[in-house]
């Protein structure tokens, strides 16, 4: 935007800067002075702004039309203003910088204007245009609507009608249209939802037939059937799949369930459960002895889960020892110290279970100083079961290795007095260390058969008897009892339990204010160490049956195959790994009421001699061996 320079026109140039500052009066009236029959001089810029706008305005005059669509006088003031400005231009011609430059700025806004009057009047245009196509009136009627309908109505009703009552009229004729269409579709549905109901009908008949025809397929392929002599002479020369033992197992017990129903005709029940025992034997890793005994202790179902569990490690339990600090000091101690752990349960206020730890649980600075006990959950049952009391004298006669005796002791608050005694003198070492460890003071050990012991001293408040016995119910920790025990060591065991049972129970004092009571627990879940031998000792001595005090745990048996017990068994608990996710465990108390010993008839001392067993005879002649041979079986 530079200069513009006229060749023709001369500038005087006037005197310098001092003299342009104080100018004359002469000077400055030439200013004011403005010869009016002179034209303005427009630039080049405002000259062609000026040939658009008579350009635009006569092109505006050829396409206007007369507009249609206000009835009334209210179309002047409805009509949009249009905003015309006149533009001053300068007077002056100096030709001066400040001149060119108002100059410029003049001609910019005068453009803007005018593009903007230009566009408001070609959108009001397009809006007149719109309005007349589409203007409706307030009532929601079309202003376009035909003459023929106008006049129609009016004809009808001899009055012109206003605009709601023909839009009224419009609406009612458009309902009545719109009902007439809705009956015929109805129509048309019924007769459609018919032939559909009938073609389903059909489809669906042969759908069942089809389904019928498939089942009876599926039933007659998935039927479990036995295999042939010779077919299990091949599975012997081949080698062993487990997987494919595994699901026959599942398909036999599955056919023994439901034997009536899935049973292959012409076999017995007892080719099934020979099948059975012996895919059991295989899976499992059992002998022949133990997985018949157990197959007739549980029912099929709770056999396998009692099998599956016995191949998972028992969860980790402590037991904490109040006599030197609190159940809630130590969990917060050892979690402080990276132990994940819980409650071990409502039934224990003490009693605490290991998840996992990243510190060895067996060697932190709490278990030196005597704080808790590795000790499992089921050997807290039984002193739970005799619930020694303050000031009592207690008789521990399976002692080792200590988990039980320093949990009298715990109750008992250090007072009284207990006797732990073991038959083996170096199981005794764990005792004695545990004792001094936890910080037991009211403790006497001892190093006596049990079954002598009513020799050596009596009178006992109370007496717990943690019998040596064959293991059944701890095979989680000791898998070597699948195969190495048979009916021998299961009898021999039992024998050795009647012997120590009857000696426990001299060991009672009956006329105890306080007492009298013994505990018979064993870590074995066959009947012939258990219910078998308290039922012995309750025909042999004057005591009986009591509730344990626990509040969970399954009933004992009263009758097992051929055998009959005492009616108070149900008294007794059975713990079971599958159902109490601890060790298998038989706990029973018994009250003493009398101190006599009943006197049985010769003629039945001569039946009992007749009837004993080689067990029995080798026990008898091995006394002198005792001590070896009763040891106490608890898992601390």
């Amino acid at each position: 935007m530079g200069r513009k320079f006229d060749p023709t026109t001369k500038v005087k140039r006037g005197p310098g800067r001092k003299a342009r500052k104080q100018k004359g009066a002469e000077t400055e009236l030439t200013k004011l002075l403005v010869d009016e029959d002179e034209p303005k001089k427009l630039s080049s810029r405002a000259r062609k702004r000026a040939v658009k706008r008579a350009q635009g305005a006569t092109a505006h005059t050829e396409e206007k039309q007369p507009k249609k669509g206000f009835s009334d006088d209210n179309s002047e003031w409805l009509t949009p203003a249009k905003r015309k400005r006149k533009i001053d231009h300068s007077e002056g011609d100096e030709d001066s910088d400040s001149q060119w430059e108002e100059e410029e700025d003049d001609d910019d806004e005068v453009e803007d204007i005018e593009e903007g009057e230009k566009e408001q009047v070609e959108a009001d245009d397009d809006d007149d245009d719109d309005d007349d196509d589409d203007m409706v009136d307030d009532y929601g009627a079309m202003e376009d609507s035909s003459e023929g309908e106008e006049q129609e109505e009016a004809g009808s009703d001899g009055e012109e009608l206003l605009p709601i009552e023909r839009a009224a009229r419009k609406q009612k004729k458009r309902q009545e249209a719109a009902e007439q269409e809705s009956e015929d579709e109805d129509d048309d549905d019924e007769e459609e939802e018919e032939e559909e109901d009938e073609k389903m009908d059909d489809d669906e008949e042969e759908e069942e037939e089809e389904e019928d025809t498939v089942q009876a397929n599926i039933d007659h392929m998935d039927r479990f059937k036995l295999p042939n002599a010779k077919e299990r002479e091949k599975e012997g020369l081949l080698p062993l799949d487990l997987q494919s033992i595994h699901q026959r197992i599942k398909d036999n017990v599955d056919v023994l369930s439901h034997f009536s129903e899935k049973r292959e005709e012409g076999r017995e029940r007892a080719e099934y459960l020979s099948l059975l025992k012996s895919d059991l034997c295989t899976y499992y890793s059992y002998n022949d002895f133990l997985m018949s005994n157990l197959m007739e202790l549980f029912p099929l179902a709770e056999l396998i889960d009692f099998l599956e569990a016995n191949e998972v490690q028992r969860p980790v339990t402590i037991r904490t020892n109040t006599l030197k600090t609190r159940r809630r000091d130590l969990a917060q101690a050892l979690i402080n110290r990276g132990v994940n752990l819980d409650p071990l349960g409502k039934w224990s206020k003490v009693g605490l279970v290991i998840f996992d730890s990243s510190v060895p649980i067996g060697a932190t600075p709490e278990y030196l100083a005597g704080h808790y006990m590795l000790q499992g959950a089921s050997s807290l049952l039984p002193v739970m079961a005799l619930s020694p009391q303050e000031g009592e004298s207690v008789l521990d006669m399976s002692a080792a290795p200590g988990g039980k005796t320093t949990y009298m002791a715990q109750l008992m608050r250090n007072t009284g007095v207990i006797v732990a005694n073991d038959a083996s003198a170096e199981r005794l070492k764990s005792v004695v260390g545990n004792i001094h460890r936890l910080g037991i003071t009211n403790t006497i050990i001892c190093n006596y058969d049990g079954r002598q012991f009513p020799k050596v001293m009596g009178g006992f408040d109370r007496v717990l008897l943690d019998a040596p016995c064959s293991g059944t119910g701890v095979i989680s920790k000791d898998p070597a009892v699948k195969t190495s025990k048979d009916n021998s060591d299961i009898l021999r065991s039992a024998h050795l339990q009647k012997e120590l049972i009857l000696a426990a129970i001299d060991s009672v004092n009956a006329d105890s204010q306080t007492g009298g009571y013994l505990v018979y627990c064993t870590c074995s879940i066959t009947v012939e160490e258990n219910e078998w031998v308290v039922d012995y000792a309750l025909k042999k001595r004057n005591v009986k049956l009591v509730p344990t005090g626990l509040d969970f745990g399954k009933e004992g048996f009263t009758r097992f195959k051929e055998r009959r017990f005492h009616p108070s068994l149900k008294l007794s608990r059975r713990f079971y790994p599958h159902s109490h996710n601890m060790d298998g465990f038989f706990v029973a108390k018994l009250k003493k009421f009398s101190n006599t010993i009943p006197t049985a008839p010769a003629e039945e001392n001569e039946n009992a001699s007749k009837t004993e067993t080689p067990a029995t005879s080798e026990d008898k002649n091995s006394k002198p061996e005792s001590k070896q041979q009763s040891k106490g079986c608890a898992i601390p």
